[in-house]
């Protein structure tokens, strides 16, 4: 049994050493310092709510030298960004070859400060889960550790027992909640902002639930399940539009909506700032009305993830 542990222990001193290569600081806030991942050569990913920053941020490299950046793209949904180094440095992150497995051991790092890296040792405790951050915004795949999120760990790596990247560690809402973006998601969202294209996720201001559609139904299709709406937000793209508690959402932009998921999907595909028709059931009847969908933009995604940091309690 010593045998083991000791074998184990090495282990995981080699994981650390491994992926602190690839783990940076980042000083994009007033308030403490974050973490970061190399993304390639001169890019860095980190977590979108500690970098309040557009320009003059700093990273912290793994050879304890300083770089300025500026951000280059952002993803309020998956509360991530891409920062540009001033010069192109930095140990790209290997992705894990394992697929990830709930229980499976995980370590947690962060360079917040020139003190090194430091680590947190955990398991995975979810994979490929659903994160809901309000407003009708909802990030499927993510993961949950259980390894403990130090301060100043936001924006760094999640890694497996040999160093290799399983995710980047988040935090989803103003209640703290930890997530970690899995590293080909991570990969795919840095390649939209590494290109330029712009992220622009919708919301409505609606709160609804599943229900079975009246019958006889009067849409003229084969669907039996609607949205109906028990909330809608002041001053939202959803109350704009004059719908109403009772109204039935069946349809959005010429799609039929059966539950959350159809309709957040449809969210999530850039609709920010466009106007589509919604089909809606009032009173038994079928409506049409057109709704500007709000974009979840920074004043919009501040007012999500940032009351929680401002109290001082910073991951």
């Amino acid at each position: 049994m010593a045998d083991i542990m000791k074998d184990l222990s090495l282990g995981m001193g080699k994981a650390v050493k491994r992926a602190a290569k690839y783990t940076v600081g980042v000083e994009g806030r007033g308030g403490y310092p974050s973490s970061g991942v190399i993304y390639e050569s001169g890019l860095v990913l980190s977590a979108d709510h500690t970098v309040e920053r557009e320009e003059e941020i700093e990273i912290l490299m793994a050879d304890g030298s300083r770089q300025s950046a500026k951000v280059k793209g952002r993803d309020p949904i998956s509360d991530l960004v891409l920062l540009e180094l001033s010069e192109k440095a930095g140990t790209p992150a290997a992705a894990s070859e394992q697929k990830a497995e709930v229980g499976q051991i995980a370590l947690a790092l962060g360079r917040p400060t020139e003190e090194g890296i430091q680590a947190s040792l955990g398991i995975l405790s979810i994979v490929n889960g659903t994160y809901r951050a309000g407003r009708g915004i909802a990030l499927e795949g993510v993961m949950r550790s259980d390894a403990l999120r130090l301060p100043g760990f936001a924006g760094g790596p999640l890694v497996d027992n040999e160093g290799r990247l399983l995710g980047v560690n988040t935090v989803g809402s103003s209640s703290g909640t930890s997530i970690t973006i899995p590293a080909d998601m991570a990969w795919k969202i840095a390649a939209k902002l590494r290109s330029g294209e712009s992220i622009k996720p919708g919301f409505l201001g609606i709160r609804s639930q599943q229900v079975e559609l009246p019958e006889p139904s009067t849409l003229k299709r084969d669907q039996a399940t609607g949205l109906l709406v028990v909330g809608v937000d002041a001053e939202s793209p959803i109350a704009a539009a004059g719908v109403m508690v009772g109204d039935i959402l069946v349809g959005f932009d010429g799609r039929p909506i059966t539950d959350h998921e159809d309709l957040l999907e449809q969210l999530m595909t850039g609709m920010g700032g466009k106007t589509v028709s919604l089909e809606l059931l009032r009173g038994g009847k079928r409506e049409e009305v057109s709704v500007t969908v709000g974009t979840l933009d920074r004043p919009l995604r501040d007012r999500i993830h940032r009351r929680g940091w401002q109290r001082g309690c910073c991951p």
